[in-house]
């Protein structure tokens, strides 16, 4: 199972934030402050310069709920509710089955965070299994979209942008005095990262519980059963290595998950919609920033990778 091609790339947009190796764009993205560790997995900003005409289509196949504020640009997606189209606001994206359509129109910028899975639980948010493969006004989540906005000047620097959605962040966890998310959910969050080919039932004695208990604590924090989140987590390793935002040092070993290429084939076509080889050889540029977000959360939560420390693909 080798697909050591180049990976393609749409050349009629340009990332402001650089490129790495591949030549794939990539977000500034990173850690939360230390006292939010517990409820926000990653921090991004995205901007992307493209002719005010000019669509790019991709996909998103996100393994966390987000919080994304559009401070530029159109953007629309097919949703488990229909087509939601929208400009600038605030959006509360909830996890992914499978990759969702996106498609984005001229030059935009995207800011945001990803929360951690039991963060919505523990924060008295919304019950993310209402949210998988859906989209919402954060104004639906008791989060107003305008006070949101308003906390975001469009003409702000990027790093002032984090901060202040990390103040959102901060002020609910005051105000509610909430806990961190359930350890099991935070244990089997790491064996996701580590090794998402477990079986649950092994999973669960890593995590100290009954496989029933582990069967109801993940499906409430992460919106699905441990045996689909396990598959997502392979899936999106996999997909991380075909577009050259991974350690290549791992590739081999993230490829062995697989039986045979038969198997990967089957399971990730599934989720994305089209086989290991057409996504190597489609243009990915939105799925790609995601999937660099997650990587360098995944090597930073294994401690493979300091915070701020050069990633391998980069």
């Amino acid at each position: 199972m080798h697909y050591r091609m180049r990976p393609a790339i749409d050349r009629s947009i340009a990332p402001e934030q650089g490129l790495p190796r591949e030549g794939q764009p990539i977000s500034y993205n990173r850690a939360p402050a230390p006292d939010l560790a517990p409820w926000i997995s990653r921090l991004y900003v995205t901007r992307i310069a493209a002719p005010v005409d000019h669509t790019v289509s991709c996909g998103l196949l996100c393994d966390a709920a987000f919080l994304r504020v559009q401070l530029a640009g159109l953007w629309e997606a097919r949703t488990a509710d229909g087509r939601v189209e929208a400009g600038n606001g605030a959006m509360f994206f909830g996890p992914h089955s499978r990759r969702m359509p996106i498609a984005m129109t001229g030059s935009f910028i995207s800011v945001g965070m990803a929360f951690r899975p039991g963060a919505c639980t523990a924060l008295r948010g919304p019950h993310i299994a209402e949210y998988v493969d859906r989209i919402v006004p954060t104004d639906a989540i008791g989060m107003p979209s305008d006070q949101i906005l308003s906390m975001l000047p469009p003409d702000g620097e990027p790093e002032d942008w984090l901060q202040a959605i990390e103040d959102i962040i901060r002020a609910r966890v005051l105000e509610l005095g909430c806990d961190a998310p359930d350890p099991v959910t935070a244990r089997f969050e790491e064996i996701c990262y580590r090794d998402p080919t477990m079986t649950v039932g092994r999973a669960a004695i890593e995590c100290g519980v009954e496989r029933r208990k582990l069967e109801r604590v993940i499906s409430r924090d992460f919106g699905m059963a441990p045996k689909q989140v396990l598959r997502r987590a392979r899936a999106l390793d996999m997909a991380s290595c075909l577009r050259g935002v991974a350690d290549r040092e791992e590739a081999d070993e993230i490829a062995l998950r697989y039986y045979d290429e038969s198997h990967l084939i089957h399971e990730f076509t599934e989720l994305f919609g089209i086989s290991p080889r057409q996504f190597v050889i489609t243009p990915q540029p939105i799925l790609t920033i995601a999937l660099e977000s997650r990587q360098s959360r995944r090597l930073e939560a294994l401690k493979r990778l300091r915070p701020g420390q050069s990633r391998p693909w980069e």
